[in-house]
């Protein structure tokens, strides 16, 4: 199978402020994020990296989509090196931030539109993947509503329409349901299923071990910034739910004081 994505040894780290220092209650200067993590995807796979907060899985996502450069290690996207070819991999992806802002002077419909324009999307392929997308998302009845007046949910709907509008190879989505509904999760999930069985790759975070264990072929845990456990879901858990296999990791490494510096 192809490779979608490999990652090779990526560390990465931060200079502490004496702010933060003083709330992370450490003299250290510096926070170690990522600790040579690697790992890879192939294509039309789905893979899950899960980890308590702090633990490095955003700056991962980040490193992935060319957003942060490694101190050390690389990263390679559809053939092409993050640090030499981040144009190129941009192009071929799609990274959904759980943080992500939308302008809230505009409505989803003016966002979208916008968006397809940036990528150079043909009009009328974009009309139909408009369409398309707001009714997977159950979008039409608020696609003229600014942002500004939206809920938390509609926000996250609208930043997932327009993070799949130019149809990626590979999809990073951190916490894609983040502040969805029950419903809406389900047709999130649902969506990325499809999604994969077209042979696009995903990559995710999320906290929800329920659809890490549905969606994902390979799941990764990282701890302290580093991979404590990578593979399939049967070779990881050995017939625990992930959950109990998680939180068995995760004890296990606090018992063993490991903390980066």
């Amino acid at each position: 199978m192809e490779q979608d994505v490999v990652v090779s040894g990526v560390s990465k780290k931060f200079k502490l402020s004496k702010k933060q220092q003083k709330i992370n209650k450490s003299n250290n200067e510096s926070l170690i994020a990522v600790d040579n993590v690697s790992f890879s995807v192939e294509r039309g796979e789905c893979f899950g990296l899960i980890g308590p907060n702090g633990a490095g899985k955003t700056t991962t996502l980040r490193m992935l989509s060319t957003l942060l450069t490694p101190d050390s290690g690389n990263v390679m996207i559809c053939g092409y090196d993050s640090k030499k070819e981040s144009q190129e991999i941009r192009k071929r992806i799609s990274f959904l931030a759980c943080d992500m802002k939308l302008e809230e002077f505009f409505t989803p419909s003016y966002l979208y539109d916008f968006y397809s324009d940036l990528y150079c999307v043909p009009k009328d392929v974009s009309v139909e993947r408009k369409q398309q997308l707001f009714e997977v998302f159950e979008m039409k009845d608020f696609a003229e509503v600014k942002v500004e007046n939206l809920s938390t949910g509609m926000k996250q709907k609208t930043a997932l329409a327009i993070s799949l509008l130019h149809q990626p190879q590979v999809i990073i989505f951190d916490e894609p349901t983040n502040g969805l509904d029950v419903i809406t999760s389900r047709m999130v999930i649902e969506y990325l299923l499809k999604l994969k069985e077209k042979g696009h790759t995903i990559i995710i975070s999320s906290h929800i071990f329920s659809m890490v264990e549905k969606i994902c072929d390979r799941v990764g845990i990282i701890i302290n910034g580093r991979m404590q456990s990578c593979g399939t879901l049967a070779d990881i858990c050995d017939e625990m739910s992930l959950e109990d296999r998680f939180f068995e990791i995760y004890y296990a490494d606090k018992k063993n004081g490991n903390d980066n510096e």
